[in-house]
């Protein structure tokens, strides 16, 4: 028995350490790629003050990176590539997260970044809906009175700001009800994602890096024919070719989406 004592603290010592390194990785990568997708979306380049618009193409580079690094961990430790869930699955993810990704950064046209993470706290309701749905989940009256309070909280500060808060966007009220529009799709879709991925967890033994290979790579795919249905790939990459810090503010916010998807997957049990 005195044998096992320093054992046991060995192993509390090593989960608190991974539990502070995983909590100070999620917030760091979170806050630096808060502040990067709001420097793209609402800060001008170049002397002619041009902004960049194309979502889409954001969402690609993000999930290129990211299925990179996924697809070189599973090859590094030997792991199998191949589908362990059927495709459409993935795909499904795939989707709502693009769509998920696509709204956020759409939003930030019109919200500023710290009244869009509030707003996250309004997810519970979303994803009580689709857990409801989808994992045939029970929730208790309290839980629906308070996911219910936290999102009225969270209307109030976001319709009447204390402050102003100017984008280059604004047009007056109809940007506004827009802007929330969009974080309400932005919340929903996410709801629908995370719920969706936990099923898969749960319906296969499917190793998280297998999920975040074809979820990613359906992503890539996905995004990659928005924008040559919308006729943007060549306008995006025309306008990171003129503007270098754009491109390389670009390249952080993939890296920071690709660690902070890495950090996740470290701390998942």
């Amino acid at each position: 028995m005195a044998g096992a004592l320093p054992t046991t603290k060995g192993v509390k010592d090593h989960k608190i350490w991974k539990g502070i390194f995983a909590v100070s990785g999620i917030m760091v990568t979170l806050v630096i790629y808060g502040v990067l997708q709001e420097k793209i979306m609402r800060v001008p380049y170049g002397l002619n003050k041009e902004y960049f618009k194309y979502s889409l193409f954001l969402v690609f580079c993000n999930r290129i990176t990211t299925s990179t690094v996924s697809a070189v961990f599973l090859l590094a430790s030997k792991k199998a590539l191949v589908p362990v869930a059927p495709i459409y699955k993935y795909c499904l993810i795939s989707a709502s997260n693009i769509l998920t990704t696509t709204c956020q950064y759409e939003a930030l046209k019109y919200v500023s970044f710290p009244i869009q993470t509030l707003a996250k706290c309004a997810k519970m309701i979303p994803v009580m809906i689709w857990g409801t749905f989808i994992m045939q989940k029970t929730y208790k009256g309290f839980d629906y009175l308070v996911a219910f309070l936290v999102t009225l909280g969270c209307s109030i500060f976001i319709l009447f700001p204390a402050g102003t808060d100017v984008s280059p966007y604004s047009k007056g009220r109809e940007s506004t009800v827009w802007g929330i529009s969009l974080m309400v799709g932005y919340l929903g879709f996410d709801g629908f994602t995370s719920t969706f991925q936990d099923k898969l967890f749960k319906g296969y033994d499917m190793e998280i890096h297998n999920q975040i290979f074809y979820t990613t790579s359906c992503s890539c795919i996905l995004s990659l024919t928005g924008l040559l249905l919308q006729g943007h790939l060549l306008s995006a990459i025309d306008f990171v070719y003129r503007h270098s810090d754009c491109f390389l503010d670009i390249v952080l916010l993939s890296t920071v989406s690709a660690l902070h998807a890495s950090v996740l997957v470290f701390n998942r049990p």
